[in-house]
C-alpha cells in the first residue's frame, strides 16, 4: 500500500511541475539533476540510481526541467554551460538550472570522463547515427576490439579531425547546429566541473562503484545499506585514447597537436596528458 501511495504521489508531482507549480518536497529532499556531457557515462550513473535509490526512483524521468523551489523530481540529460550545441540543452536553461542549485533549491550531479575518450565516443556515436540512424551505447556494439577502432580510424581521419574541430560539415545530412568542438567540449567539462554540486568521474566507478553511489546517496538524503548491494562497474573501457595513441600516428599527432589551453584544461580536471 505504502509504495501504491508513493507511485501516486510521484505521478502527481510529476504533472504538477511539468505544468510548472511548485509541488512540496519532504523534507532534506531537493530536485537532483545528473548531468553529462555526451560520451561521458551518464547512462551508466542514471542505472545505478535507479537500481539502489529505493522509492525515490520512481520520481526519476530522463528530461531536464526547471522548478522555483525544491521537488522530490531526479531529472537526467546533456545540456551546455556556454557553448551551444546539438542535442544538449542550451546555456540559457542552464543558467536557470544552476541558479535553482545556487538557491539550494536542486543538486547537480556532474558525470564525466578522461576528454579523449568521450571524443572517440562521440565521433563513432554520432558517425553511427549519421549513416544508420541508429543510437549505440557504446564502441563495444561497432567494434569488437581496439584494433578494429583503430583501422577505421586510419581510414577515416579526416572525417575524425572535421567531427573533432566542430566542422558543420560533418552534420550537413542533418537539420540544426553543429557537436561542440573538442576545444568547447573540454571549456564546458570544466565549468560543470566546478559548478557541479557532486562531480564524479565514470573511471573512479571502475575502481569502487559502492564508493561513488555512497557519495551519491549522501547528496540525495537517501540512506543506503551498502553491505547489501552488489554494483557492478560499468563496461566502458577506461583510457581507451592510450592504446589507440600507440596505434595510429595521426591520433598521437592530433594529441601533441592541441593547444595549451586544451591541454591544461584536461589536467584541471585531473587527467593527464598522454
Amino acid at each position: 500500500m505504502l509504495e501504491q501511495f508513493e507511485a501516486a504521489r510521484a505521478i502527481v508531482n510529476y504533472r504538477l511541475v511539468a505544468r510548472g507549480w511548485k509541488a512540496a518536497a519532504p523534507a532534506r529532499r531537493r530536485t537532483t539533476y545528473i548531468v553529462g556531457l555526451f560520451g561521458t557515462g551518464r547512462w551508466y550513473v542514471n542505472d545505478l540510481v535507479r537500481r539502489n535509490i529505493g522509492r525515490r526512483a520512481i520520481y526519476f524521468t530522463e528530461a531536464l526541467r526547471c522548478h522555483p523551489g525544491p521537488t522530490s523530481m531526479i531529472y537526467s540529460g546533456h545540456a551546455t554551460m556556454r557553448h551551444a550545441s546539438r542535442a544538449q540543452e542550451s546555456p540559457a536553461f542552464t543558467a536557470q538550472m544552476l541558479e535553482s542549485v545556487r538557491s539550494r533549491f536542486a543538486d547537480l550531479i556532474f558525470v564525466y570522463r578522461h576528454p579523449l575518450d568521450s571524443l572517440l565516443t562521440n565521433w563513432i556515436w554520432w558517425r553511427t547515427f549519421i549513416r544508420h540512424k541508429i543510437m549505440i551505447v557504446g564502441i563495444s556494439q561497432i567494434y569488437t576490439n581496439t584494433d578494429d577502432l583503430c583501422r577505421d580510424l586510419e581510414l577515416n581521419f579526416l572525417e575524425f579531425k572535421a567531427f573533432a574541430d566542430g566542422d558543420p560539415g560533418f552534420f550537413a545530412t542533418l537539420p540544426g547546429p553543429r557537436f561542440l568542438s573538442f576545444p568547447e567540449f573540454t571549456e564546458e567539462t570544466v565549468l560543470f566541473h566546478q559548478s557541479a554540486s557532486l562531480s564524479l568521474r565514470l573511471e573512479d566507478f571502475g575502481i569502487d562503484p559502492l564508493k561513488e553511489l555512497a557519495k551519491i546517496a549522501q547528496l540525495m538524503s537517501v540512506d543506503l545499506d551498502l553491505s547489501r548491494l552488489r554494483v557492478v562497474p560499468p563496461k566502458s573501457k577506461p583510457y581507451r585514447h592510450l592504446a589507440v595513441a600507440e596505434k595510429v600516428p595521426q591520433f598521437r599527432n592530433y594529441i601533441d597537436g592541441l593547444d595549451a589551453q586544451t591541454k591544461k584544461r584536461i589536467e584541471t580536471i585531473g587527467y593527464k596528458m598522454p
